[in-house]
């Protein structure tokens, strides 16, 4: 099984959703190849007959300018199995494209060869021309799950079907299945202790950012790396702009702010850009514009997280 190249001072981005795919791409525009995206897998699900990964692949999508304008799927992607399943009286709830399918496929074929999930997401990135790393916090399986309405829920099915079929429910716990009997790989451990800096995307943190964190190396990493280790915020405005964030914020016991997304990373950030006027205990605050509507807006909150990286990382330099 073959290691994964990686830059020698790479920026590493924590992503899972929308928007840390989203910031992802403006840091590419800043860094290039020097990138290494460790994105969530806490959303992957089997289905179809393929292994479907959503966060890394939306990652893929975008830094390879190929995302659809739904916001997820290969652009110009087609439809065809999906409407022949349900011709054939399937209940079609997770839809998926068909090259998107074949991207699922054959990453299932893989994984039951043998190959690490680093080496498929790698091979992925490769065919779609993306010189930058996207990785998997781990090769194991690590499954977020919901518990609501009294029931656990898989993350796929919480979200698709159970949001969908009435008004959002209470949070009532979340698990990471999985994640103690998983490791972080070698390639993550190496991508953080060498980084440059580390940037942790404006995704939900709960959903997004903690599957990661809970993968045992991950945290660890973080807290010994010399890196600085800056978060740009979820919201805008103080408001989310897509998916669950503050159910998911109020079973976490924190505010849906600034104060509380730096208090769901305990002690892990040095810094944090968001477009509050706001103190936190122990984190460099730096306010900016978060919105991310387009590519000059992409990186120019790239910019302005790295940024803030490099004035801590100046700090922390001997005179």
């Amino acid at each position: 099984m073959s290691p994964i190249d990686l830059p020698d001072a790479p920026v590493v981005v924590l992503a899972g959703g929308t928007g840390g795919a989203k910031l992802a791409r403006g840091v590419l525009d800043l860094v290039g190849d020097d990138l290494v995206v460790i994105a969530n897998t806490g959303d992957d699900v089997e289905i179809h007959g393929g292994l479907v990964s959503p966060d890394p692949d939306l990652v893929t999508f975008w830094l390879a300018d190929r995302i659809d304008e739904r916001g997820w799927g290969l652009a110009d992607d087609t439809f065809v199995v999906m409407d022949a399943l349900r011709e054939l009286g399937e209940d079609v709830w997770f839809n998926l494209g068909d090259r998107d399918l074949a991207l699922c496929v054959r990453r299932a074929r893989r994984i039951a060869e043998g190959a690490r999930l680093t080496e498929v997401l790698a091979e992925n990135a490769a065919a779609y021309g993306v010189a930058a790393r996207v990785l998997p916090p781990a090769d194991e399986p690590v499954r977020t799950q919901v518990r609501a309405d009294d029931r656990w829920w898989d993350f796929q099915e919480f979200m698709i079907r159970r949001l969908r079929e009435a008004p959002e429910p209470v949070v009532q716990d979340v698990a990471f299945r999985g994640a103690e009997t998983a490791a972080a790989t070698p390639e993550v451990l190496q991508a953080i202790a060498s980084a440059r800096a580390v940037v942790v995307g404006p995704s939900n943190p709960v959903i997004s950012i903690s599957p990661i964190l809970a993968v045992p190396g991950v945290r660890e990493a973080l807290r010994d790396t010399s890196a600085p280790v800056v978060a740009v915020a979820p919201l805008v405005d103080g408001q989310v702009l897509k998916g669950p964030t503050a159910s998911f914020l109020k079973w976490a016991g924190v505010d849906m702010d600034a104060r509380g997304v730096a208090r769901i990373y305990d002690g892990l950030l040095d810094g944090l850009l968001t477009d509050e006027t706001v103190d936190v205990p122990g984190v460099a605050v730096r306010t900016a514009n978060v919105l991310m509507a387009d590519a000059a807006s992409r990186a120019s909150v790239a910019a302005d997280a790295l940024g803030l990286a490099d004035t801590l990382a100046g700090e922390r330099s001997p005179a």
